[in-house]
């Protein structure tokens, strides 16, 4: 299993799918940085946001939905569905690669992980990925 690198430089939302993939917004808030492109759940304790993470089959390794830009602790946040297509990778992507949820918060992997068992995305090409499910 390999963490897929992300390139937060450029990693983003396409808006032509952002506008027809479900949203969850209104009244949430990021409980800590959230990284663009990245999967993220509604932690039950505090109902803030959060990046997944597959480290342990744990809360933390449900997919409730993907950020679409980068959000600062405190922050408002919009939460993006199934089929949104997300720039995430700097070209290192394989085009019908499965993915699943990193071991690393916010991250993808090309295999399976402890908490990440079921596939989230698929490569669409060598930069962009869609999402498959959210996991929740």
């Amino acid at each position: 299993m390999a963490q897929v690198a992300k390139d937060l430089a450029t990693a983003h939302f396409d808006t032509s799918t952002g506008l027809f993939a479900p949203q969850i917004t209104g009244n949430m808030t990021a409980g800590a940085n959230i990284d663009p492109a990245s999967p993220c759940y509604i932690k039950a304790a505090d109902g803030k946001v959060y990046m997944s993470d597959g480290t342990a089959a744990n809360e933390a390794a449900k997919v409730d939905g993907w950020a679409g830009k980068a959000y600062k602790a405190g922050q408002s946040v919009t939460l993006l569905g199934v089929g949104i297509r997300l720039r995430y990778s700097a070209g290192t992507l394989t085009p019908g690669q499965n993915l699943f949820l990193g071991a690393a918060p916010g991250t993808l992997a090309d295999a399976a992980t402890t908490g990440g068992t079921v596939i989230i995305a698929r490569a669409i090409n060598s930069t962009d990925i869609r999402a498959v499910v959210n996991y929740a």
